[in-house]
């Protein structure tokens, strides 16, 4: 993919694959001691399956000698993604001898979890269970994650040229502009290229906005070098000029405006007169501190998740085997697929793993009238579903109960979650980044009501909300193209433009294979955008993560008598279901 105006031959500088990067570090007590004369010598091992493979040892832990509360020193790096169920099991072993297998060592214990867990619980602690599945004795490890962060700001560049030279015979140079790091072998690395702009001496480029990190590995004294070229349609850009500078350098520009010559030296070499080749201006540089979807979890943010399903007659008949309903006791239902796959992630991240789950199309008991916003359950006081289980079984329940009917609205599923998003936004000021809200909508054809579904979905981009549209079946789903913002703006009939980009969609018929990997895919694509949606939220909002709550190392046990707390549920009630 190009730069937006760039001409061929101009392609952005490669990026990694961005992933955060999570610390991990470990501690047991009240092991079970299996060493006669001494203590046991626990030593732990961390394993990992991404996407439904196969289990990975990603490392170990120190030896502690005879110790039964070991606090390891050693910590784990994990490259943490929300859109994937990363699995994690630790074991902890009593090692006697120096041999690198644990076939021949005691076994001491092993919790199971996902990494998502650990993000949004931390402290996460657990008891430990034998491969029978009975409990190690009194055997608990606590397990802490911290995200590792590479500074976490973002450098804003206004950069503008003035008396360029003109390489051009028949018009004026198309310049652009490159932004370059050293490396380790001596070398420059692209990191940033510019558009280009046409016919242009005096040109004035679009702001630039790259990490920090990106640009000078955070170090302010680093030297960055700029050239500028003019770009030519066969690939033979003709270099104008260019110089080094510093962010040190680069900083001064939030005061006054900075300016350097561009320099090319084959061209000073021939002609003792040369002075240079242009002005490059920066006239504005800030260095704004970014915050990290990590930080807004670890500061106690809980996404919500509500599932939308579509019981409109198009579906076909729940009874016949071609309906996209059908409940098959052998395979589930692309539906269910869908549920699992996307809930099974998000599922991490909500404390008391409560979810209402919404309906819309169906003529529903008792009085079996049309609504577009019913709960699944039919339980209007509580449409909460405990777990994705919860979900599914509420789901193959109801599919037996109403009568599939019509049009496709979706809009007041929409607009019923968006009053939630509201609720916790009038929060934000005195409470902070407490709730975000993500509504997977399920849906098998062309939606009846597109213009209020724009609305909607402009409305909504203005909360702590994303909408994940997953279309079920062999439809034509143009209209969801639409409404995904990837190749356009959205906007409502009133001509207002969304906020932010919230909506992701995909047809379910790119992942037709059943299998666990399969689910794994698809909730990578609908999943992956979700972080930045909440950083941008946030952002756009002026609003700072929370900071992490502080809980002592080794917590007291609770009084005697004492009750548990009892789970929170962070959305209100849900509202009489709209029965037009």
């Amino acid at each position: 993919m190009m730069y937006p105006n760039s001409g061929p031959g101009i392609a952005p500088p490669p990026t990694a694959e961005c992933v955060s990067k999570v610390e991990l570090r470990l501690e047991c007590r009240n092991l079970l001691n299996l060493d006669v004369m001494s203590k046991s010598d626990p030593c732990a091992v961390l394993y990992m399956s991404r996407r439904g493979g196969h289990w990975d040892e990603i490392g170990r832990t120190e030896n502690v000698k005879n110790c039964l509360d070991p606090k390891f020193a050693k910590s784990f790096t994990i490259s943490y993604f929300f859109e994937e169920v990363q699995k994690v099991r630790i074991e902890v072993f009593d090692l006697d001898n120096t041999t690198p297998q644990l076939s021949d060592d005691d076994f001491l214990g092993q919790l199971e979890c996902t990494l998502g867990q650990l993000v949004s619980n931390s402290p996460y602690t657990k008891p430990l269970f034998l491969k029978n599945g009975k409990k190690a004795g009194n055997g608990v490890m606590t397990i802490r994650a911290e995200e590792i962060k590479e500074g976490g700001e973002i450098v804003h560049l206004n950069f503008k040229g003035k008396k360029l030279d003109n390489k051009d015979f028949m018009g004026k140079s198309d310049p652009y502009l490159e932004i370059l790091r050293p490396v380790s072998d001596g070398s420059w690395q692209v990191v940033h290229r510019t558009e280009v702009i046409k016919n242009n001496l005096n040109p004035s480029w679009r702001p630039i906005q790259i990490s920090l990190q990106s640009l000078c590995n955070g170090n302010r004294t680093q030297s960055i070098k700029f050239d500028v070229y003019d770009w030519d349609s066969d690939g033979s850009h003709d270099y104008i000029g260019g110089f080094t500078t510093t962010v040190e350098e680069m900083e001064k520009a939030q005061r006054l405006e900075q300016s350097w010559p561009l320099i090319n030296p084959k061209k000073k070499a021939k002609k003792k007169s040369y002075t240079n080749s242009g002005i490059v201006l920066l006239s504005s540089c800030k260095i704004v501190k970014e915050h990290s979807f990590l930080e807004f979890i670890f500061g106690g943010m809980q996404i919500n998740f509500t599932v939308g399903i579509d019981f409109t007659a198009s579906n076909g008949n729940p009874a016949q085997p071609t309906s996209l309903h059908y409940i098959n006791p052998y395979q589930p239902n692309e539906y269910m697929q869908a549920i699992r796959a996307v809930g099974d992630v998000c599922q991490d991240y909500d404390s008391d793993k409560l979810f209402p789950v919404l309906g819309f199309g169906a003529k529903i008991p008792p009085n079996w009238q049309v609504s577009h916003e019913f709960a699944v359950n039919f339980n209007l006081q509580n449409p909460f579903c405990a777990g994705i289980d919860g979900v599914l079984q509420a789901y193959s329940n109801c599919i037996r109960s109403v009568q599939l009917y019509g049009p496709t609205n979706v809009s007041p599923l929409i607009q019923h979650v968006s009053r939630f998003a509201l609720a916790a936004q009038r929060e934000e000021q005195q409470k902070g980044a407490g709730a975000y809200f993500v509504l997977l909508l399920l849906t098998d054809g062309v939606l009846s009501d597109m213009a209020n579904t724009k609305q909607a979905i402009v409305e909504s981009s203005k909360l702590p909300m994303s909408l994940i549209i997953i279309g079920v079946g062999n439809a034509d789903f143009s209209m969801m193209q639409e409404l995904d913002g990837d190749d356009g703006v959205l906007r409502a009939p009133s001509g207002e433009a969304v906020k932010r980009d919230i909506v992701q969609f995909v047809p379910f018929r790119e992942f037709k294979q059943v299998g666990e990997s399969t689910a794994a895919e698809l909730a990578r694509h609908v999943l992956a955008e979700v972080p930045k949606q909440v950083t941008d939220y946030y952002k756009m909002r002026g609003i700072p993560p929370n900071k992490p709550p502080q809980v002592p190392s080794r917590p007291p046990p609770p009084a005697a008598g004492q009750q548990p707390p009892a789970p929170n549920q962070t959305a209100p009630q849900m509202t009489t279901p709209n029965t037009t």
